[in-house]
């Protein structure tokens, strides 16, 4: 194993504190103008103590993370070697035999520290946050949902509709009850039943105050009656229900890696393509936005060899340009992959495989 030597060590730091510069700007400006307004006034305004106010600017910090780690370690690379360019540093390093990718070995190891950051905060710091800055604001989850229970077949057995809920407990329940009549494309209803008030347990639903409406063959009220208490869902489907119930209302950003497979599964499972789509995609975006970082990295250095006469703004136009264009194409993706259009894979992976064809094509022109 190869101990590192002066260059390498020279090189790191310069790219770390550039790196990190670039990093604290993106976040100032990214949440100075309105978050932090917003925070201000309704701190003025009486709404939040001053330790409430700070906490909720600190739990906002690592959502902005997961976008600056690689604009930061895009521009920090870009600057350090910009610099070390017009320094005529990057002429003596070629001149006494470095070849391209040992120059650019220390930031390498640099990226995969970043690399490991991002991972972490998107899969473990940013759904934390989220949590506790739902606590601060004293957010209530509250929740409208229709489940539907189906048979082996896939035929509707009981439709579950939620007007309200709050946590465990649901508010205006209507049960649609199937009969076994299929026709052409209409499943024929037999019962309705329509409850003020339900309880969510562990292997099935509670409804308490319950009116019921008997259908007949012709699709009309035959009878009414009433009834204190009755269960709805198997013990499976009323875990499945208050799962997807549960995630219905969250960003997918607020979901850990591990719930989120969890319920990318389930939604396959209860055949919701299009949310199943979506969230695999964005799941696989967990993975490869972090592999990003390193990309980014290998561009800024290649934007960053320029001769000594080379205008600056041009590698930094190009760096801001490449990272508008991912952020702003990202949303285009996830539509692409909801619609069925393209595969999860193929859009989660794109832009990752457009940045290694931009490296190619920057490498070849640069001649290195």
């Amino acid at each position: 194993m190869r101990l590192p030597t002066i260059y390498d060590k020279y090189i790191f730091k310069q790219v770390l504190f550039a790196t990190f510069a670039a990093i604290l700007l993106f976040t100032i400006v990214w949440i100075a103008p309105e978050m932090l307004l917003n925070t201000i006034k309704r701190t003025l305004a009486g709404e939040y103590g001053l330790k409430t106010a700070a906490l909720i600017l600190f739990y906002e910090l690592p959502k902005i993370l997961g976008k600056a780690f690689p604009v930061g370690l895009l521009l920090g690379t870009l600057f350090t070697f910009d610099k070390l360019s017009k320094d005529f540093e990057l002429t003596i390093f070629r001149a006494v035999g470095l070849s391209f990718s040992r120059i650019i070995a220390p930031v390498m190891v640099l990226s995969l520290f970043v690399t490991y950051l991002c991972y972490f905060t998107g899969d473990k710091l940013i759904p934390f946050a989220a949590d506790k800055m739902n606590r601060i604001r004293g957010y209530e989850q509250q929740t409208q949902f229709i489940y539907t229970q189906k048979d082996d077949k896939g035929h509707p057995v009981q439709t579950v509709v939620v007007s309200k809920s709050r946590d465990k407990t649901l508010y205006n329940v209507i049960v649609l009850d199937f009969s076994n009549e299929v026709y052409s494309d209409v499943h024929q209803l037999s019962y309705i039943y329509y409850a003020k008030k339900g309880q969510i347990l562990d292997d099935k639903w509670v409804l308490d105050d319950i009116v019921k409406y008997k259908i007949s063959n012709d699709g009309i009220f035959s009878d009414i009656g009433k009834y204190n208490q009755m269960y709805v869902l198997d013990p499976q489907s009323a875990k499945n229900a208050y799962t997807l119930m549960s995630y219905s209302t969250k960003k997918e950003r607020e979901i850990t890696n591990h719930d989120l497979k969890n319920y990318i599964k389930l939604l396959k499972t209860e055949g919701m393509d299009e949310e199943y789509r979506y969230m695999l995609n964005k799941y696989l975006q967990r993975f490869f936005h972090p592999f990003v970082c390193i990309l980014l990295a290998i561009m800024g250095c290649l934007l960053g060899f320029s001769k000594p006469r080379e205008q600056r703004l041009i590698g930094f136009t190009i760096a801001i340009g490449c990272i508008f264009l991912y952020y702003i194409t990202l949303p285009f993706f996830d539509l692409l992959a909801e619609k069925g259009a393209l595969p999860p894979l193929i859009t989660a992976a794109f832009p990752p495989l457009a940045f290694l064809g931009a490296i190619a094509a920057f490498y070849k022109s640069k001649d290195l």
